[in-house]
């Protein structure tokens, strides 16, 4: 949080990071299997990333929303820290409200 009264106080920063089909992978949560094929991203007060996985059911329909633990892969976490600077490199970018 800044003390300058002029700088705005972001509280959260959160990207949706689609999951390469190579990637991708299944969890199961109360009896229902799930294809994980989405990455939420959030940059925390400290600088680190958090992710949380995302999907459907294997089976089709909707589902509950429900989240999933990213599993430690080395090429996960390159993906969440590409997704992170690309972001940034968006963000940057800006050219203010349309």
């Amino acid at each position: 949080m800044s003390d300058d009264p002029e700088t705005p106080e972001v509280s959260a920063l959160a990207i949706n990071v689609t999951i390469p089909e190579e990637l991708r992978w299944t969890d199961t949560r109360r009896g229902e299997e799930f294809t994980l094929s989405t990455l939420n991203v959030r940059l925390l007060p400290d600088g680190s990333l958090a992710a949380k996985a995302y999907g459907r059911p294997v089976a089709g329909g909707r589902g509950a929303y429900v989240s999933f633990a990213v599993p430690d892969r080395p090429e996960l976490a390159a993906l969440v820290a590409a997704a992170a600077g690309r972001a940034g490199e968006l963000w940057a970018a800006h050219r203010g409200p349309g």
